[in-house]
């Protein structure tokens, strides 16, 4: 019993010294540089957040924020390598709701707790995704779309940034409410996918709107949908997938900042308000904005609350869509 009260005494002791100790840490944040890690190759939407965030921090905090691309696996590699950091400030991770919830549903070889690996900062921006073809699918709308692909049985393919990713499941959803069979055809990102659209060597792609408004405006490709229940105030002319197809709508798509599991609370404040403040700086605000990428900026407890619903919200669509794991 003496054994026990004394084993319980001294772990007490050395909790309140950890809780003690911690704002004596966040005092002296950061004495050096900081990585955020994008767990996809250079390019696209996570490239332009990070970056955009981290030359700002950088002035702000007074270390430099290097921002390191490990791509691998549909995210899998990058994100693991931060769960498995020590929780001290210093790396940080660019996730979305593949990495933080979908690809526990859709891949065998997770690495990582995409829930309890990780602390949620901030949830950084809104990235809608669309459905997009080439300009020379004789499709102008979804209706079309799927008209065309049902004359052209098993022929057909969609593109997206992997296996597992929600590009991915929004691919499947389509097939099974359209009653269609297009085929998937994975890439490691969505730099190589973007450009086999544009180059007409893949008909279709399921991309974010950021990376698709550009390439439309030039004429190379044509978005025939949003994959969300509603139309984005920044592109209010593109209609919804279910505007057209009846019962398809996904979780909105997002990104956001994490550190590993364990990342004290005054770091966690000291990160949250660093980031909302530079996502939420004019010229970064508009960058993100005019590219397709509505800011958010949340408290880090909204955010956490965001992860566990989209959690729970991607185990009950793969299960209805029996999704297995690959």
């Amino acid at each position: 019993m003496m054994k026990k009260a004394l084993g319980t005494i001294v772990a007490a002791v050395l909790t309140a010294a950890a809780w003690t100790c911690a704002p004596v840490l966040a005092q002296g944040y950061p004495n050096r540089p900081i990585t955020l890690v994008v767990p996809y190759p250079p390019g696209g939407s996570t490239d332009l957040l990070a970056r955009s965030v981290a030359q700002r921090m950088g002035e702000s905090m007074g270390q430099r924020i290097i921002v390191e691309n490990r791509s691998g696996a549909g995210g899998v590699v990058g994100s693991g390598f931060v769960a498995r950091a020590a929780p001290d400030g210093y790396t940080i991770l660019l996730g979305n709701g593949a990495t933080q919830g979908l690809m526990k549903f859709t891949m065998k070889a997770m690495t990582y707790d995409p829930v309890n690996d990780f602390t949620a900062i901030t949830e950084a921006v809104v990235a809608p995704l669309v459905l997009a073809v080439h300009s020379s699918v004789p499709a102008s709308n979804v209706k079309e779309f799927v008209e065309y692909v049902k004359k052209n049985p098993g022929k057909i393919s969609f593109g997206s940034v992997g296996t597992g990713s929600p590009h991915h499941l929004a691919g499947i959803l389509f097939n099974q409410i359209a009653g269609i069979d297009m085929v998937h055809v994975p890439y490691k990102g969505s730099g190589q996918s973007v450009q086999d659209l544009v180059g007409g060597q893949i008909p279709a792609v399921f991309m974010t709107l950021s990376t698709a408004i550009p390439q439309a405006r030039s004429g190379n490709i044509r978005i025939l949908g949003l994959i969300e229940a509603e139309r984005q105030p920044s592109a209010p002319d593109i209609p919804t997938i279910g505007e057209s197809l009846p019962g398809y709508v996904m979780s909105y798509s997002w990104h956001g900042f994490f550190g590993p599991a364990g990342l004290p609370a005054p770091i966690v404040t000291r990160l949250n308000t660093e980031f909302v403040n530079a996502l939420h700086a004019p010229d970064i605000r508009a960058k993100l904005e005019a590219a397709g990428l509505p800011v958010r900026g949340t408290s880090a407890e909204e955010f956490a609350a965001v992860v566990r619903k989209d959690f729970e919200t991607y185990r009950k669509l793969t299960s209805a869509a029996n999704v297995k794991p690959e």
